[in-house]
């Protein structure tokens, strides 16, 4: 993978902060963010909603999902194929059953049905750092690059994180692709220079 060499550093200094939280603060921070994924028109839109299940120093994403399923809605997560070096979308129905943990410890389905990625209205894209101007530091692999940069994809691509993971810049590369928003416990960040034309 390609990576410019500040971004070891950054990614440490990220984990760091994330590391330093409380269980409370984490807990406290993702319900407000999560209420204003939910409230906003971009999710109310959206039929079809991708999100990450989170690991324990992420912000937690299962208020969007129960939300999404109160109101009808499909929600797929991924499915990572370490060979391919991709992920596949699939549809869950449950937090519960049917997730299982991968050996590099990620949640993920253990089976379900795969949702074509161009159904897709609204994926929730996780990163351990995020820019004011809508770029994000993953965690080294690509994963959500190369999602997001597939032709067929044409959904909203909105971040979720803490504020304290917000960095004044990020180096960006020219295979990252950029966010239309992002959602923190403080609020919503639009970047419509970040939009993708339908």
């Amino acid at each position: 993978m390609d990576d410019l060499p500040q971004k070891p550093a950054l990614r440490k200094q990220l984990r760091d902060r994330l590391a330093a939280m409380s269980d409370i603060e984490r807990h406290s921070k993702s319900a407000a963010a999560c209420a204003l994924v939910t409230s906003s028109p971009e999710f109310r839109a959206a039929r079809v909603i991708m999100l990450y299940l989170s690991g324990h120093d992420e912000l937690d994403t299962a208020p969007i999902a129960l939300r999404a399923w109160q109101n009808g809605k499909q929600v797929a997560v991924p499915k990572v194929s370490w060979n391919q070096r991709r992920m596949l979308p699939i549809e869950i129905k449950s937090l519960n059953t049917s997730i299982t943990v991968s050996q590099q410890g990620i949640r993920e389905p253990a089976a379900g049905q795969p949702i074509p990625v161009e159904f897709i209205d609204l994926v929730i894209v996780p990163g351990l750092g995020f820019s004011p101007q809508g770029h994000r530091i993953g965690r080294g692999m690509g994963f959500y690059d190369r999602f997001l940069g597939q032709p067929e994809f044409a959904g909203l691509r909105c971040g979720l994180a803490f504020e304290e993971q917000v960095m004044d810049e990020i180096p960006v590369l020219e295979h990252d692709q950029p966010l239309s928003m992002l959602i923190t416990d403080r609020g919503i960040r639009r970047f419509s220079s970040n939009l993708i034309e339908h």
